[in-house]
């Protein structure tokens, strides 16, 4: 009966202890880093970014096949809704496949969202160049001839080794336009690429001179990438 009696006292005691913390226990915002939720309510961009992203633009945004997002000249140069476009259907002429559930993909715009705008807030430039930088876009067709002298005096010397050629004809019929604007303004600075102020110190390279570079490049794709096909003239 003694020991009874003193467990029932203990309860008693403790109870409004009990009472008192669980009034000042606060439920606090859900965080999706560390707690199983459904995939389409994720909204961390780390936990997206490794998900979805890292196994071709790399753990931090280099180092991967694909191109580096960390890259602040890559980020100073395409705009939100090119990136988001970009994510959601995927780019044609590369392995980037499209993510959006509007394309057939799994994520939500909220979460494309969540993705444009944790890479401006890691790898956005501090601070703008002081050169005004060509466009994301072309602005018009470019001229091959020039191209090919600007390609001979500025990028032979790297391209012609055989792990960076880049001429291979087969690679050029099948790589986009884009892309290689892309590489051309931007540079590969994981790679050792120079962008498009460092590929000539004092003299950067103008929106119509990038241009003729893709121009060029373009020119001399494969129309058959691979092996040429057999002449049909031979068949019977």
């Amino acid at each position: 009966m003694r020991g009874r009696a003193q467990t029932g006292l203990s309860l008693i005691v403790l109870m409004p202890l009990a009472t008192f913390t669980g009034c000042h226990w606060r439920m606090e915002e859900p965080n999706d880093q560390g707690e199983l939720m459904r995939p389409e309510q994720v909204v961390s961009f780390d936990r997206l970014y490794q998900q979805n992203c890292s196994a071709c633009h790399g753990e931090n945004g280099s180092g991967g096949p694909a191109l580096d997002l960390s890259n602040p000249t890559y980020q100073a140069l395409i705009d939100d809704a090119s990136l988001k476009h970009w994510i959601t259907s995927g780019m044609p002429g590369t392995q980037m496949p499209a993510f959006g559930e509007s394309a057939g993909g799994f994520l939500t715009q909220p979460q494309i969202d969540a993705l444009v705008s944790g890479m401006r807030a890691r790898w956005a430039a501090k601070k703008p160049t002081a050169n005004a930088m060509p466009g994301y876009l072309a602005s018009g067709e470019g001229n091959p001839g020039h191209g090919e002298a600007i390609f001979q005096a500025n990028c032979i010397s790297c391209h012609r080794q055989d792990k960076q050629k880049i001429t291979d004809t087969s690679y050029l019929a099948l790589v986009s336009d884009q892309s290689l604007r892309t590489i051309v303004i931007a540079g590969r600075p994981d790679l050792g690429h120079p962008d498009w102020e460092q590929l000539r110190p004092g003299q950067p390279l103008a929106d119509r001179e990038v241009s003729d570079i893709v121009a060029y490049l373009h020119s001399l794709g494969s129309e058959t990438p691979g092996q040429p096909y057999p002449d049909e003239s031979a068949k019977r």
